[in-house]
């Protein structure tokens, strides 16, 4: 990415070349585990409630989550067609911790779960984690038996890998900024072969105006449209539908959505060996 950027202190980057090779080096493992390590531990200290998940902007919950919507239905059935009543419906929530982060499955019961059969949640702050399994339990739910979370994995998507061709839909949201590029690169080939023939991701993230903004409380990146499309290209991903999101603060950052789908030939189920990650049950 050529394009330059700076950090919440104000520091000015020739390029995010120069800025990850400051923050996690070269081949410096250490240094990645800990710009990590401070990512985590920012959202460790953060209450697990949608105001707190959301950086204090828990109003905009409603907007979010019926943005989102209108967005995954027209694509359900541009993907789906006909078949879709008929198809049991499995999706991944990518809720890696990130700026305004949705840790405590707060997509999952607000959209996911009237619209899937299964969903399973990541998320690698144990005290959200855990509020997204209380939440989601059935007694704590409105939806029916048809519609249930699965698995919730307590890992953090650069850890992560998928089982092979369980998923229609892997929806990454406010997350992937925790990423390094190398990490949101491996992460999306990994999860390809998570995804059914005919699946596909959603991405919705915040997105700065030109290069980068490098959050130092949270150690996450606000990356361009145009930096996201790099990083999609390398990944081996189809840009198949982009729509910005409506409706939030002017103060906040854009927010846009993605669909992506594979360009490269379908990995059969019996080619892919996926890591066991670890579950709370």
């Amino acid at each position: 990415m050529e394009a330059g950027g700076s950090d919440t202190d104000g520091r000015e980057f020739k390029n995010a070349e120069e800025m990850w090779r400051e923050e996690v080096g070269e081949g410096d493992d250490q240094k990645k585990t800990e710009w990590y390590r401070k990512g985590v531990g920012y959202w460790e200290g953060v209450e697990a409630s949608v105001d707190g998940v959301l950086g204090g902007y828990g109003h905009v919950d409603e907007a979010d989550v019926k943005g989102s919507e209108a967005f995954l239905k027209n694509l359900l059935v541009d993907r789906f067609g006909s078949g879709l009543r008929n198809r049991h419906l499995v999706a991944l929530e990518g809720i890696t911790v990130a700026d305004c982060g949705s840790g405590i499955g707060r997509i999952t019961k607000n959209l996911l779960l009237r619209y899937f059969n299964e969903v399973d949640l990541v998320e690698p702050v144990s005290h959200f984690l855990e509020a997204a399994r209380e939440s989601l339990v059935p007694e704590n739910s409105t939806i029916s038996d048809m519609h249930k979370a699965v698995n919730f994995y307590l890992l953090p998507l650069q850890e992560f890998t998928p089982e092979a061709g369980r998923y229609d839909v892997i929806w990454v949201q406010w997350c992937i900024g925790q990423l390094s590029d190398d990490d949101f690169v491996s992460f999306f080939k990994r999860a390809m072969a998570g995804l059914k023939p005919d699946g596909f991701f959603v991405v919705k993230e915040n997105v700065a105006k030109s290069g980068f903004v490098l959050d130092k409380d949270d150690q996450s990146i606000t990356r361009s449209d145009l930096y996201f499309k790099e990083l999609f290209n390398q990944c081996g991903l189809h840009l198949y539908k982009s729509k910005d999101q409506k409706g939030f603060p002017e103060e906040l950052f854009a927010v846009k959505m993605y669909a992506l789908t594979s360009k490269q030939k379908r990995v059969t189920r019996s080619k892919v060996h996926s890591n066991k990650p670890a579950i709370i049950k």
